[in-house]
């Protein structure tokens, strides 16, 4: 019969891999935060232009109900010891979907205000979405979800096997919405 070796750990390697999958399995990810100029300019944004709500509301820390957080940047600033804030990036972005996307654009047209990265595009898997900064210089992305994507894919005569390749959705998702 053959023997399978056990890798040797030491005791204090055993106690590390230990302390550290605990804290891992601790670790929970919460919400991503915006740091503004301007807290109610841009709660305002956040509820008129999005339609989020406001969940909780510090003054300096506000948490809406769609799972973000806006900090002052004031407060911002004395949190991080003082480092520079560089704005307008165009690194990262907050996403949302909606499902009347061509509604919410003809909302969008309402607010003269709004600076867009980029009209209405379709992405090359058939979704379409939107850009645009909200008043802080973060990226705001609009887009359709995507089982409304499959289904106008199939509304406009695709067959399966063409949606699925188009939408990079397995066949066997994308047969869900087949009429």
């Amino acid at each position: 019969m053959e023997k399978k070796l056990k890798p040797r750990v030491s005791g204090c390697e055993a106690f590390l891999i230990f302390a550290v999958s605990k804290l891992l399995a601790m670790l929970k990810f919460k919400c991503p935060l915006l740091v503004v100029a301007d807290m109610e300019k841009s709660i305002n944004f956040y509820e008129e232009v999005i339609g989020d709500r406001v969940e909780m509301n510090f003054g300096e820390n506000v948490q809406f109900k769609g799972g973000f957080a806006l900090q002052e940047m004031k407060k911002w600033k004395k949190m991080i010891h003082d480092a520079k804030v560089r704005r307008n990036g165009n690194d990262a972005e907050l996403y949302f979907e909606e499902e009347d996307f061509d509604d919410f654009i003809d909302y969008l047209r309402g607010f003269s205000e709004i600076l867009y990265v980029h009209g209405v595009e379709e992405t090359p898997w058939g979704q379409r979405v939107v850009r645009f900064y909200d008043p802080d210089f973060h990226i705001i992305e609009v887009g359709e979800p995507m089982d409304a994507v499959i289904k106008r894919l199939f509304e406009s005569g695709m067959t399966v096997e063409q949606v699925s390749e188009k939408s990079q959705y397995p066949i066997e998702y994308v047969k869900r919405f087949a009429k």
